[in-house]
C-alpha cells in the first residue's frame, strides 16, 4: 500500500510517500518546501499570505498525488497554525481551497508521535527525546519504553530568529536575548528539572542540521550521529555574527544547512539549553519523526 503524509510545519511543508509492506515503512519519495510559515504570524494571527502559500503548495501536492493515483493521504499541521489565534478559520479556508482534510495536531499528540517513531528501533529503553521545530519544541522523558513526562514548549528556531535576529546569523546580544527567553519558557516546565540523562535522542530538522554541521566542522571520517554536548556552544560561537567568517566557514554553512541558514543557530541555542538542563553529555540524531509515529499509530497498528 502507498500512503502519503503531508506535514505543514512552522519551517517547512513536506509530503512523504511511504510503501507499507508487512507492517514496515519504506520511504520512497519526499518533497519539501522551506516556507517559514511561522514568520507569517503577526500579533498571533496567521496572515493571508501564509494561508495562500500553504494552499499553493498543498494544491501542487494534490496534483502530484492524483497523477499517480495515490489515494491514501493524511495531512496535519503543527505549531505554526496551532498557536495562531485564527487557526480554525485558517485551516477551514485551506481545506475549502484544496480539498485536503487537514487536522491540527496538538502539542501532546506531536510529542506522542515523536516518541513512537524515535523508540520504534531504539536500542535502549530509558531516555530523553527532543524535537526542536520552527515554533515549538517537544520534550519527552521515557522509561521502560513508556512515556513518563512529555510537554510541548512554545519555543522554536524560526520563532526565535524572527523575534530577535536582524540578519541570517544572530549576534552575541541577540543570542543572549534568545537564551533568556528559552530559560523563561523552560522554567514553565518544572517537571523536567533535576533530571540527569547522559544522552539525548534528537529528531527533526534542527538536530539533523546540527549533526551535519558538526561532522563537517570537526572533520569526521564517517557520518557521526552523535554530537558531544560541549561542542554545541563552540558551534554557536563560531557562527555568531561578528565572528569573522572565512570562505571555508561560509562553504560549510551553505553545504550542510542550505535550508536552515537562518534557523540553525537559534535551534542549537535551544538544544544547548536543554542539554544543560538535564546534564546531557551528547545528542544523538535519529532519522524518525512525527510522520512515522503517525503512521505506526493510525495505519500499521490502528
Amino acid at each position: 500500500m502507498l500512503y502519503a503524509v503531508i506535514d505543514i510545519g512552522s519551517t517547512t511543508i513536506r509530503m512523504a510517500i511511504y510503501e507499507i509492506l508487512d507492517n514496515k515503512l519504506n520511504l520512497i519519495h519526499k518533497r519539501k518546501y522551506t516556507v517559514g510559515l511561522a514568520s507569517y504570524v503577526k500579533d498571533n494571527v496567521m496572515e493571508q499570505a501564509g494561508i495562500d502559500k500553504a494552499c499553493e503548495i498543498l494544491n501542487s501536492f494534490k496534483s502530484f498525488l492524483t497523477s499517480f493515483n495515490i489515494e491514501n493521504v493524511s495531512a496535519f499541521t503543527t505549531a505554526a497554525l496551532r498557536n495562531a489565534q485564527n487557526s480554525k478559520e485558517a485551516v477551514a479556508e485551506i481545506i475549502a481551497r484544496t480539498g485536503i482534510d487537514l487536522h491540527i495536531i496538538s502539542g501532546d499528540e506531536e510529542a506522542t508521535y515523536d516518541f513512537i517513531a524515535a523508540t520504534h528501533e531504539l536500542d535502549y529503553q530509558d531516555g530523553f527525546i527532543i524535537d526542536i521545530g520552527g515554533a515549538s519544541t517537544e520534550l519527552i522523558r521515557f522509561a521502560d519504553n513508556k512515556i513518563i513526562q512529555k510537554t510541548s514548549l512554545p519555543i522554536g528556531s524560526l520563532a526565535l530568529h524572527t523575534k530577535y535576529a536582524t540578519d541570517f546569523l544572530p549576534n552575541e546580544e541577540e543570542i543572549a536575548q534568545m537564551i533568556k527567553e528559552v530559560h523563561a519558557i523552560i522554567d514553565t516546565a518544572p517537571e523536567f528539572k533535576d533530571i540527569s540523562h547522559a544522552e539525548i535522542c534528537g529528531i527533526g530538522g534542527t538536530c539533523k542540521g546540527a549533526r551535519a554541521l558538526y561532522n563537517e566542522m570537526y572533520a569526521q571520517d564517517d557520518i557521526n550521529e552523535t554530537i558531544p554536548a560541549d561542542k554545541i556552544p563552540e558551534m554557536i560561537s563560531h557562527f555568531t555574527r561578528g565572528h569573522k567568517l572565512t570562505d571555508k566557514d561560509i562553504t560549510t554553512l551553505l553545504k550542510t544547512v542550505p535550508d536552515r541558514l537562518h534557523t540553525i543557530i537559534p535551534g542549537m541555542v535551544i538544544a544547548n539549553e536543554i542539554a544543560n538542563l538535564i546534564h546531557a553529555t551528547a545528542i544523538t540524531y535519529k532519522d524518525a519523526g512525527m510522520r512515522e509515529g503517525f503512521l505506526y499509530t493510525h495505519v500499521i497498528e490502528g
